[in-house]
């Protein structure tokens, strides 16, 4: 199961290298090689310091492999897995000087990636079994494949991944043509890619479904204004909600009726869970 919520691999490898880079510097870790005799090895437990969903293990395991070979990491809980309070969820042995180097680092991917599966699984739990939690782009850049990992080990689904992925037509694209205009022209340009657009009222929903629209987002409405946006689709296209929702509110945009609700704040604003490494 753990592998279904990796990113690319070439994705880990490059944030990897970018931490280590930063945070080694020129001379790598002086206190370590200063205090830490060279032929001491250790043991290391990764442990949850509270409640939360796990994320971002295969990254945590590649900090180890480009600083030392030879520490060697294995996990106890996979991706994806509900921890509690003080439980340990892997373990990292090897050179001592090595896991004390790569400690913050890895621990940095795992909290971070952590928070974001943490958030993700509230929101889906709210949401129930009525729709799909999605994120946005709203992503750290330069971390987007591991943000959106995280977010489907914590239950949710992905948006697009970059600006290749399908035409998104929003307000300002509108601001130089229709939404009828909009659409002949992106299916004209890409013919067979998804075409989305993003409505601010409840007329804009219907003229993109007379235009064609394969998807709609709806954004900024209550509650009850999605709900007569469903009825306006008819089920000609899915309804995605974007746009203020947050975990009070997410439960009554289910409710109304919504296929996909979107929420930015699993990727920009999820607090890092707490997850340390005791030495034995």
């Amino acid at each position: 199961m753990a592998g279904d919520f990796d990113p690319p691999i070439s994705a880990i490898r490059e944030a990897v290298a970018r931490a280590l880079a930063e945070d080694l510097g020129v001379l790598g870790d002086l206190t370590s090689t200063a205090l830490i005799p060279a032929d001491a090895a250790g043991t290391g437990h990764f442990v949850a310091r509270c409640p939360g969903v796990l994320a971002g293990t295969a990254t945590a395991t590649e900090v180890f492999a480009q600083l030392d070979p030879t520490v060697t990491v294995e996990w106890a809980a996979a991706d994806g897995d509900r921890l509690s309070g003080g439980q340990r969820i892997g373990t990292a042995t090897g050179p001592l000087r090595s896991l004390l180097t790569g400690e913050r680092s890895a621990l940095n991917f795992l909290g971070h990636l952590s928070g974001i599966a943490t958030m993700t699984r509230t929101h889906v739990d709210a949401a129930g079994d009525r729709c799909r939690v999605r994120d946005t782009r709203k992503t750290t850049p330069g971390l987007r494949g591991l943000e959106k990992a995280a977010v489907r080990a914590g239950g949710g689904a992905n948006h697009r991944g970059n600006l290749s992925d399908a035409v998104l037509v929003k307000d300002n694209h509108l601001r130089h043509c229709t939404i009828t205009e909009a659409i002949e022209r992106a299916q004209a340009r890409w013919p067979g890619v998804v075409v989305e657009v993003e409505c601010d009222t409840l007329d804009q929903v219907a003229e993109a479904k007379t235009a064609g629209a394969a998807l709609v987002l709806v954004d900024n409405m209550t509650p009850d204004d999605v709900a007569r946006a469903v009825g306006i689709a008819g089920g000609a296209f899915p309804i995605e909600v974007s746009g203020g929702v947050t975990l009070d509110t997410v439960a009554a945009y289910a409710a109304a009726g919504a296929d996909l609700i979107s929420v930015g704040a699993l990727t920009h604003s999820a607090p890092v869970l707490d997850i340390g490494l005791d030495l034995e």
